[in-house]
């Protein structure tokens, strides 16, 4: 049996691969920061180059 060491971050917009050991859980849901993690309340996104989730 395999074991997931790493996933994608639960937020819908967000591109990030995140650690499973380093993620941000919410909700049994991994994800890889708090503004993620949060649903983004002030519109901020995760900060991680390339990605646009700050919708």
């Amino acid at each position: 049996m395999a074991t997931v060491t790493q996933m994608k971050c639960a937020c819908d917009n967000c591109l990030c691969v995140v650690s499973v050991a380093d993620a941000v859980m919410k909700d049994d849901k991994a994800y890889c920061g708090e503004a993620c993690a949060n649903g983004h309340p002030a519109g901020q996104g995760c900060g991680h180059t390339g990605c646009t989730c700050d919708a």
